[in-house]
């Protein structure tokens, strides 16, 4: 028998879920597709929404998010194509452009609009992934950063497989992104046609992979088998699940997926974050922990006392 090599101690996290991004409208009008939000969004925990914007039809986003209250969350904001100006009750404006990033905390609560304008080609692109905070730090100061392309590493493997590091680390390099409650792992990676890869994701966090470009198949094992071909079933397994645009793959316990990349390759985000595990209470765009906490937030909105100043 050939001798054992260190993988095979690692354990592929399986497919919990494959699910396509559903079309829906937000803000005064925006067409876009929700991955996953409101409803029980325990299986993502601390994440509680991922919105894919991508749109090309400039009249089904230019009007954009006007001026709305956030409370208890924070939200990352990654622009693939075109801009999106940001404006804050704490004084900040700023756009974001093609590979930037805007992060959000909202904590106690501030009010802010994003208004997207499309590239030349009427392109307006990315993603807005929103991540809990844990209760001891819901009534934390707001803050707010913007992080330009060219602060993102990245870092190329061998065999061309490409990471853009949002969040977190990996690789050996750490993602510009910190200081969130969430602990999240955000990564952007393309795997080259027909390449197979294998990425490290901890153990004790929630994860998922959201396809946005090419196609391909994520390995569904418990544990480290390789892919088979398809038709092929597995003691206790299904065959790999395909994955195309709009696809967001829900993993299960593990410590690495791997990927298959179909003959165009695939792009994909890879999070993962620590789970919270406390009681969520979600209406529109504030997320606290009890009912209560969230009455006492729409009665300070219409009181006008929503916003602290300490």
């Amino acid at each position: 028998m050939p001798a054992q090599i260190p993988e095979t101690n690692m354990s592929l996290r399986p497919i919990k879920r494959l699910i396509k991004a559903k079309p829906t409208l937000e803000g005064a009008g925006v067409h876009l597709r929700r991955a996953f939000g409101f409803g029980n969004t325990s299986d993502f925990d601390p994440f509680l929404l991922l919105d894919d914007f991508r749109n090309d039809i400039p009249n089904d986003y230019l009007a954009g998010f006007p001026w709305h209250p956030h409370r208890g969350i924070e939200t990352i904001t990654y622009v693939l194509a075109g801009t999106v100006q940001h404006g804050d009750s704490m004084g900040n404006q700023g756009s974001i452009a093609a590979g930037d990033i805007q992060w959000m905390t909202a904590g106690r609560g501030i009010i802010h609009q994003e208004m997207p304008k499309g590239d030349p080609l009427g392109r307006m692109h990315g993603f807005q992934l929103w991540a809990n905070l844990p209760s001891s730090l819901k009534m934390t100061a707001p803050r707010y950063q913007e992080v330009k392309m060219a602060e993102i590493p990245e870092v190329t493997d061998d065999d061309g497989t490409m990471a853009r590091i949002v969040c977190g680390k990996f690789w050996g390099k750490k993602g510009p992104v910190d200081g969130i409650a969430a602990d999240p792992i955000y990564i952007d990676v393309t795997v080259p046609p027909g390449k197979r890869k294998k990425l490290p994701v901890e153990t004790g966090r929630h994860a998922f992979a959201y396809v946005f470009a090419g196609s391909g198949k994520f390995c569904n094992a418990s544990g480290p088998l390789a892919v088979p071909t398809e038709g092929i079933g597995w003691s206790d397994t299904a065959p790999p699940k395909e994955a195309d645009n709009r696809s967001l793959v829900l993993f299960d316990a593990g410590d690495e997926v791997e990927v298959q990349a179909g003959e165009d390759g695939i792009r994909f985000l890879l999070v993962s974050g620590k789970p919270l595990q406390e009681p969520v209470a979600w209406y529109g765009p504030i997320v606290m922990n009890t009912q209560e906490q969230l009455q006492q937030a729409f009665l300070e909105l219409q009181k006008g006392t929503f916003l602290k100043s300490q």
